[in-house]
């Protein structure tokens, strides 16, 4: 199986041991994309792409930090060990990054000294109602955005995302006649975008600082960063080095006009672990559709929603469970088990049905998806009633559970029956 760091016949021990549909991560993969961000003075984690516990923790082990975008992230993010509160001379563990607060989020933000990234004026006033005075991000819409879908596009006059440009200055008056500082700089302009696309951000975080002044001490490149799906373009990665000069002469830039040093932070979430996770499932029909072949599977968008909401490309390896040569390809059409037509993994955006070319299968065989680390499991339902797969990690050779397969019980633990 190519493109993948765990052998074949781990996949398919993982699916007589834990059943399937079935979530993998590599754990090396994880530390190696870390790795390769850490040139950067701190790496903030976008949980959001893959909240496992035992992942979230991974990458505190790994010396890097946490965005949360809710009240349950920050529940999870002191759950796999962060801190709140801000500890002078350092970053803080985990920033609130959002465009409202629900009521749930400010009570933690409020309990737990959580640092916030503003997204919207209103919270600041929010923040100061709450009683509430601490140092603030701005998380800047910088005017234009860019990403792998229209859907993922977070900059721009039709984006619901961050404090538009031209209100940076009436921010910093609101914050400051409630006892409050705006110390930071955020921008996020979409994720999976390009290099083009994230470069031009750095311009703009220039433009920005100047309307901030010389309380600025942090400016942060924000996520985005994009990896390749396709496995014919798989050793195309973004030069980091190359990225982060971009950035570095920003710094010095902003350092230059504001007098003092600035820190720069980068907040990845699918870079590092969109290539480490893997969905496996089983074939459970094969069958003819007028002259189009149908691989049925046990998985379906309730799992890995990103090919029916955005059309993405995951590369498919198929594996015989019996131990034979799979030699022969045929095109076909991989789709799920749900009561929805658009319930296929072969499609692209606007979800125009594609076949793909697979080795010649039966009931029985296993199908792998990858690449699915970020925004796979993060993004699953119990639509059909489906229940939540299982989860296990790859480390030091051995497959470790790290969520347990969602039973019928616990799907159904907080319906009621009323009398009617």
């Amino acid at each position: 199986m190519k493109n993948t760091n765990i052998p074949e016949e781990v996949f398919v021990k993982a699916a007589a041991d834990f059943g399937t549909p079935l979530w993998i991560y590599d754990r090396a993969t994880i530390e190696q994309r870390i790795k390769e961000v850490k040139v950067f003075d701190n790496v903030r984690f976008a949980q959001k792409a893959c909240p496992n516990l035992s992942i979230v923790s991974l990458v505190r082990r790994e010396g890097c930090v946490v965005d949360a975008v809710s009240a349950g992230e920050i529940v999870r993010a002191l759950k796999a060990g962060f801190k709140g509160g801000v500890e002078k001379g350092k970053v803080p563990e985990i920033v609130y990054t959002a465009d409202i607060f629900d009521r749930d989020a400010l009570e933690l933000v409020k309990k737990y000294d959580i640092p916030v990234n503003v997204g919207s004026p209103d919270m600041i006033q929010q923040l100061a109602d709450a009683g509430v005075k601490s140092e603030l991000t701005l998380r800047i819409n910088p005017g234009f955005g860019h990403g792998h879908s229209s859907k993922v596009n977070t900059g721009g006059p039709l984006s619901k995302h961050g404090v538009w440009h031209e209100q940076i200055k009436d921010c910093v008056k609101l914050a400051q006649a409630n006892g409050m500082w705006i110390t930071g700089l955020h921008m996020h302009i979409g994720s999976g975008s390009d290099f083009e696309h994230l470069s031009q951000v750095a311009s703009s975080m220039c433009d920005a600082s100047r309307r901030l002044g010389s309380h600025l001490r942090t400016i942060s490149a924000g996520g985005g960063l994009p990896i390749e799906y396709h496995e014919e373009k798989k050793g195309g990665r973004i030069d980091m080095k190359a990225y982060y000069d971009v950035w570095d002469n920003a710094r010095k830039n902003i350092q230059q006009s504001i007098g003092h040093d600035v820190h720069l932070e980068v907040e990845p979430g699918r870079y590092l672990v969109a290539e480490s996770g893997y969905l496996m499932a089983e074939i459970r029909a094969v069958k003819k559709q007028g002259d189009n072949l149908f691989y049925l599977v046990d998985a379906g968008f309730t799992d890995l929603v990103r090919p029916s909401f955005y059309g993405s490309y995951h590369q498919i390896s198929v594996l015989a469970r019996d131990g034979r040569e799979l030699n022969e390809t045929v095109d076909a059409v991989v789709a799920g088990p749900l009561c929805e037509s658009g319930d296929v993994f072969t499609q692209e955006e606007g979800g125009f049905v594609v076949t793909r070319k697979l080795p010649k299968a039966k009931v029985g065989d296993l199908l792998v998806l990858h690449d699915t680390g970020a925004y796979g499991a993060a993004m699953s339902s119990n639509y059909n009633s489906r229940r939540y797969a299982a989860e296990v990690m790859y480390t030091n050779g051995s497959l470790k559970v790290i969520r347990e397969r969602q039973t019928f019980e616990q799907m159904l633990q907080n319906d009621r029956i009323i009398e009617l």
